[in-house]
């Protein structure tokens, strides 16, 4: 598709201004017609998505309940490592959607600090699990990419074999996803980030909850899961400023319209600005990335989409 053309005609959509911002991607699809594409480098190439990996990870959970290879979000972490647990009364309370919802209650600073320190461990598991704890689980949000791992490590053990082989199986290859580089760690993939994707891909799988978890007549995930995934769990970093993130829900974050100010959507957040949205009522999904320049840089990315994709799209633009 010529870069400039549908949506290019909106100002802020312009290829040389989108470059001289410093975006990577702009991708914006709706009801599967693509009505704009750009790339800094003329063609759409596999990147890093960063911690947009959580919402793929959310998604391979759900599948695994599906299969019944896990049996609720309830379940107790403990249930895996029991010996971690065993007559330690905070750490037999995690459950899984704790670590889902990022209310573990594992004592792990705002914004992910213990995150590179994790990374130079020889056991990123290991680690995380010998954090201890600063809120009982279930109380307080903390954002932990660590608990993210932890969520990978249990799907490894529950598949059996690796990750990424089940995920290439049940997700990537039914929505045409090449076989991605995913980072790991003694065998587990990274929970928290590590995964490298595509403006396109990333676009697919944005749809595929759109449609409730069915891909070309075929149910990858289960209606049931997409609902409860993108449901507000926690108030997260609705106050942050500037408003770079949102409410948070099952790994997806969750942004009303009372919170901004235009409609319901959700979105998958990378490190410094990497957007995956999803727009249900304009059955809508955008990528928006950009070059790292820090975490609160990121809201550039989040204006772009208001200001030059969703603004028109609902006729409020000027």
């Amino acid at each position: 598709m010529d870069q400039t053309a549908g949506m290019a005609t909106v100002p802020d959509l312009q290829s040389e201004a989108l470059g001289r911002a410093g975006f990577k991607n702009v991708l914006v699809v709706s009801r599967g017609e693509e009505l704009f594409q750009w790339s800094d480098r003329r063609r759409d190439t596999v990147k890093a998505v960063y911690s947009i990996t959580k919402s793929v990870l959310s998604a391979l959970v759900g599948i695994a309940l599906d299969r019944g290879l896990l049996t609720g979000v309830d379940q107790p972490l403990a249930a895996f490592f029991p010996e971690w647990a065993e007559g330690e009364p905070q750490r037999e309370a995690v459950t899984l959607e704790h670590l889902l919802t990022m209310t573990a209650g594992f004592d792990w600073p705002d914004f992910d600090k213990p995150y590179w320190e994790m990374k130079r461990q020889p056991d990123w598991a290991a680690y995380v699990l010998n954090r201890s704890f600063a809120q009982e689980p279930g109380h307080a949000f903390a954002y932990n990419s660590g608990g993210s791992h932890l969520l990978a490590a249990v799907l490894t053990r529950v598949v059996d074999g690796d990750l990424l082989e089940f995920a290439r199986e049940a997700l990537f290859a039914p929505l045409g996803i090449h076989p991605p580089a995913w980072r790991e760690n003694g065998g587990i993939r990274e929970g928290g980030a590590g995964l490298f994707l595509s403006a396109a891909e990333l676009a697919r799988f944005g749809r595929l909850y759109l449609q409730e978890g069915e891909w070309e007549g075929k149910r990858l995930i289960s209606a049931e899961w997409v609902r409860e995934s993108i449901c507000v769990r926690h108030k997260g970093l609705a106050l942050y400023e500037p408003p770079i993130y949102a409410s948070y829900g099952y790994h997806w974050w969750v942004s009303p319209s009372e919170q901004n100010g235009l409609c319901d959507y959700y979105f998958a957040f990378g490190y410094g600005g990497q957007y995956l949205f999803v727009v249900p009522k304009l059955h809508l999904t955008a990528v928006v990335r950009k070059s790292l320049k820090g975490r609160s840089d990121a809201i550039r990315s989040k204006e772009l989409f208001h200001r030059a994709i969703l603004e028109p799209m609902l006729g409020r633009g000027k």
